[in-house]
């Protein structure tokens, strides 16, 4: 092959990634964190506060099991706040995330193998068990696989198509692998009745394919379902990091 053969030639990238890589990827806008940009993950996090101070008080799960379920949880949010300044995301990343916090904070609660809506599903749908962390590792992969998708066509040169969603669903996959290492180690550091109550496999002995094919499947949902209203959240933010309140304002009157 001849040295200065041109590199989009030499190798097949999909959707033209070679061409973008040696003519130079567009970037979306710059987008900072503003006060006006920071008002509504804000007052989410101000009702989660309450929502967590409250359910913290005397869950009948215990205290430690609680903080097991919702501490991760709340390491993430704590990332999403370090970022905000120079990486603020879409209001559906944060209202999904919200909403993820809720599920943990409910599955903490009780333990994810006693919540009353599993066993009101095991009852009324006779299941053979409370698949409430079916619905944990669902959501494990449903919404951070928007926080992935919006984190890669902000930062990397994909762009929207199979090797993005093929890329996504394969992070999301190795995160509920490493839940799952994680579910392990803690049922080994803790005290037993709070490690088995941590680990939920109720007697399943396929529970950790289980819970790493459900992430999976949240993930490769999450893409066709959110992708349209995910395109539209981030052209929210790119407008309102061009036309900030002020300059919107005047353009209205």
């Amino acid at each position: 092959m001849p040295r200065d053969f041109p590199l989009g030639a030499r190798f097949s990238f999909p959707n033209g990634l070679a061409r973008r890589i040696l003519a130079g990827v567009k970037s979306p806008p710059a987008v900072h964190g503003t006060y006006d940009e920071a008002r509504f993950p804000l007052v989410l996090l101000t009702v989660l506060v309450l929502v967590l101070a409250a359910s913290g008080v005397r869950p009948p799960a215990g205290r430690e099991n609680w903080l097991l379920e919702v501490v991760p949880g709340l390491l993430a949010v704590g990332g999403l706040a370090l970022a905000f300044p120079r990486f603020p995301m879409s209001r559906l990343v944060y209202a999904l995330v919200f909403v993820h916090m809720l599920v943990l904070d409910y599955g903490g609660f009780y333990t994810y193998a006693a919540t009353p809506l599993g066993n009101w599903a095991r009852d009324t749908l006779h299941f053979s068990r409370n698949h409430y962390d079916r619905v944990g590792h669902f959501a494990l992969g449903f919404i951070p696989a928007i926080v992935l998708r919006e984190v890669f066509l902000r930062r990397t040169p994909l762009e929207r198509g199979g090797w993005l969603a093929f890329l996504i669903c394969s992070v999301a996959l190795a995160l509920g692998a490493f839940w799952e290492l994680l579910e392990m180690c803690t049922t080994f550091l803790v005290a037993g009745d709070v490690g088995e109550a941590f680990l939920g496999a109720q007697g399943d002995p396929w529970d950790a394919q289980w819970d790493m094919f459900f992430v999976l499947v949240g993930a490769m949902v999450a893409l066709p379902v959110l992708g349209a209203a995910h395109d539209r959240s981030l052209d929210a933010l790119f407008t309102r990091a061009k036309y900030p309140r002020g300059v919107r304002d005047r353009g209205a009157s």
